[in-house]
């Protein structure tokens, strides 16, 4: 957590191979992008003279937003790391009937 108070997750974009266009190309192509985007979730870099987004589909955003919240969770990532190690043959079978 950084002093604001705010957790964030930063993606290097040279482990993410995804494709580029520019503004320009992308008007000419928009809704054939956009259908790539959300039908195979793969994003896309678009590049401007202002500057660069990246468009993903809602389904992808609504994911990372729920990892960030998450994560930014007091304990939650160190709950997570003691469960990693756990081994696997001692989880108990989700039962709906159990109260919790």
């Amino acid at each position: 957590m950084l002093a604001d108070g705010k957790t964030y997750v930063i993606i290097s974009m040279e482990e993410i191979n995804m494709p580029i266009t520019t503004a320009t190309s992308l008007r000419k192509t928009l809704y054939k992008t956009l259908d790539g985007v959300v039908t195979y979730g793969e994003p896309i870099t678009v590049t401007s003279k202002a500057g660069n987004a990246v468009i993903i589909s809602e389904s992808d955003y609504n994911a990372l937003m729920e990892t960030v919240y998450l994560t930014s969770q007091p304990g939650v990532l160190k709950e997570y790391k003691e469960a990693k190690k756990q081994d696997k043959k001692t989880y108990k079978k989700y039962d709906p009937k159990e109260e919790w």
